[in-house]
């Protein structure tokens, strides 16, 4: 098999990964990129996301092309201020205009709550001698500048061992980025790479939530054509065989990766809905107990058939939906 096939699209997700890690990981995503700022905050009282506030600032200034925007209220231990507000901005590319747009957004933030505001920024672009860190213009004496915090992720690439053995989600995050960089039309590598993570994240003693979480992050960002994706999921289910263990069912995994979550839950719901209806007509708990039962298997149908119309095998669809294959006979 050619080691160049065509992934399903020419551009790799970026930005939805990002967005979900920095919200569900935010004060890991602090701790590895920005350690000083982390030790500033207090983490004892919650922080907030402004996702719609920010929305409504941006709309005013110059737009870039930019991963992700997120503005957090934070609090912080030296009680000097009771709050802070921290701009972070993800850039895919270099762009001669960026240091004055960091600089825009982060005075009107600062115009709009009167607040201090503290601007983070990370690199994921591969031009490793673009590091812009200040913004400033002066005349005659009067001067202003912004100093920004930044973290370049190439600089990551050296450390991979140390991001691979690490228990911070972001480690795990910036690795997984790096590899999708290195293995853009590389789709075999990819496969690769994108198994020994998820063999790695199995191996982490880290909750079931966390390592669902951490699934979905890596597999939007190393997306396989079909023809490998079939070989991944053979790969995951023997890792789950050797530890015993499943954090992931199959059914979720080949509807993440199809996009058919929405069309999956349709399916349970409505086979659930069925199986109660046909229990409840029976007027006996165990005749409702039964028929969930049978409703739950309906929808297992569904999802195995759908699996079946796009061109896996009958025997493989009918294991990762649990139904047997005479049932799709």
């Amino acid at each position: 098999m050619a080691n160049n096939l065509l992934l399903p699209n020419q551009r790799d997700d970026y930005d939805s990964p990002w967005k979900e890690a920095i919200e569900q990981y935010f004060p890991e995503f602090m701790a590895l990129y920005f350690p000083k700022a982390y030790t500033a905050i207090d983490w004892s009282k919650p922080y907030h996301f402004l996702d719609q506030e920010l929305r409504s600032i941006l709309s005013e200034a110059e737009n870039g092309k930019r991963i992700v925007d997120k503005l957090v209220k934070v609090h912080l231990l030296d009680g000097k201020e009771r709050c802070l507000y921290i701009q972070i901005e993800v850039q895919g590319n270099s762009e001669t205009d960026f240091p004055r747009r960091i600089f825009i957004c982060n005075y009107r933030i600062f115009d709009k709550y009167g607040k201090p505001v503290a601007s983070f920024v990370i690199l994921t672009d591969s031009d490793s001698s673009w590091r812009p860190t200040t913004y400033s213009y002066e005349f005659s004496g009067s001067k202003m500048t912004l100093e920004f915090d930044m973290v370049k992720l190439l600089d990551f690439e050296p450390r991979m061992e140390e991001l691979l053995a690490s228990d911070n989600a972001f480690a795990l995050v910036t690795a997984a980025h790096l590899l999708t960089q290195k293995t853009r039309e590389k789709s075999l590598e990819r496969l690769d790479a994108k198994s020994q993570l998820i063999r790695l994240l199995y191996n982490k003693q880290w909750t079931k939530e966390r390592v669902r979480e951490l699934f979905r992050v890596i597999d939007w960002f190393m997306e396989l054509p079909k023809e490998l994706e079939q070989q991944l999921q053979t790969e995951i289910y023997n890792i789950e065989e050797e530890q015993k263990m499943k954090y992931i069912s199959s059914i979720e995994r080949y509807a993440m990766e199809k996009g058919w979550s929405e069309g999956l839950e349709k399916g349970m719901e409505k086979g659930k809905e069925v199986g109660v209806l046909e229990g409840m007509e029976r007027g006996k708990e165990q005749g409702k107990a039964e028929g969930l039962e049978e409703g739950l298997l309906r929808g297992r149908l569904e999802v195995a058939e759908r699996l079946v119309a796009s061109g896996m095998s009958k025997s493989e669809a009918a294991v990762l939906a649990g139904v047997s294959v005479d049932m799709l006979e």
